[in-house]
């Protein structure tokens, strides 16, 4: 079975030559809490989109102007809403968490959405006071070590772990995924670091940027190609030119959607995704 799939999990109606569109929001401001985000899943869906994924905070970009919601509550709301789209988080910022409870909730949600999940995972903001002033380096050591243990976990086996940050004796989650050989797992952050490239290619997908966020196209076309020769299963990219990307041979293009009013939001989903 290919890498994250699941029975009887078909293609939306969105997919052209390969390619699958996504939607990404914020689970932030009115509209954005659990029931909000069920009834845009259902609208994303039914606008012939591939997925929709939630950014991670505790509070948004550090506003708190607005009410944050947790993005896992929402993906559950989100997964008993939908039938066909993926869901999941690009990205958790993986250092914040503790493995194993994500190892658990992922499976669980795995369940829910009968195999639609997607782990997409990151250091986060080292800015971020729920970080505890930890630097790069050490978050960067806490990623790698906690996709492997998660990797272990979702095995269902009986495992020992013995990093520098993380430790364990002879445990176990009996419950594995959906999806084999495990939920996709798609790696954050700036693709210009030499550690977050060799992350990608370990792991099961991109969703990185390049350079800055603030760039409106933050990977080229030459970027993908570059990628996926070096071994890299799929990439996922945000803005740009669809076509161009998909003749490169990525698999996902985004849309992300800033916080706004719910009907904003609405009418730009309901646009469905771009053509090819």
């Amino acid at each position: 079975m290919a890498w994250g799939s699941a029975p009887g999990l078909s293609a939306g109606a969105a997919s052209v030559a390969g390619m699958k569109f996504s939607v990404t929001v914020g689970a932030v401001g009115a509209g954005r809490d659990p029931r909000g985000l069920a009834e845009l899943a259902r609208a994303v869906e039914d606008s012939g989109w591939d997925a929709l994924f939630l950014e991670d905070y505790l509070v948004y970009q550090g506003d708190a102007s607005q009410p944050t919601w947790d993005p896992w509550i929402c993906l559950a709301a989100m997964a008993v809403a939908t039938e066909r789209i993926r869901i999941g988080t690009t990205v958790t910022p993986l250092p914040r968490r503790r493995p194993w409870k994500v190892a658990a909730e992922a499976v669980a949600l795995d369940h829910l959405s009968d195999g639609r999940m997607v782990l997409g995972a990151g250091i986060g903001d080292p800015g971020d006071p729920f970080m505890e002033g930890k630097s790069p380096k050490v978050l960067a050591e806490m990623l790698d070590e906690g996709l492997e243990l998660i990797d272990l976990l979702w095995s269902g086996e009986r495992i020992s772990f013995d990093g520098k940050h993380y430790r364990l004796e002879d445990v176990q989650l009996t419950a594995r995924p959906v999806q084999e050989p495990r939920i996709p797992i798609w790696v954050g952050g700036n693709m210009l670091v030499p550690a977050v490239r060799r992350r990608i290619l370990r792991w099961d997908g991109s969703c990185a940027y390049k350079g800055s966020t603030d760039a409106s196209q933050q990977i080229t076309p030459d970027d993908v190609v570059r990628l996926l020769e070096e071994g890299a299963r799929e990439v996922k990219v945000s803005g740009g030119e669809p076509a161009a990307f998909a003749e490169a041979g990525a698999a996902w293009w985004g849309r992300w959607i800033a916080p706004m009013g719910v009907e904003e939001t609405l009418a730009i989903v309901r646009q469905g995704p771009p053509p090819l």
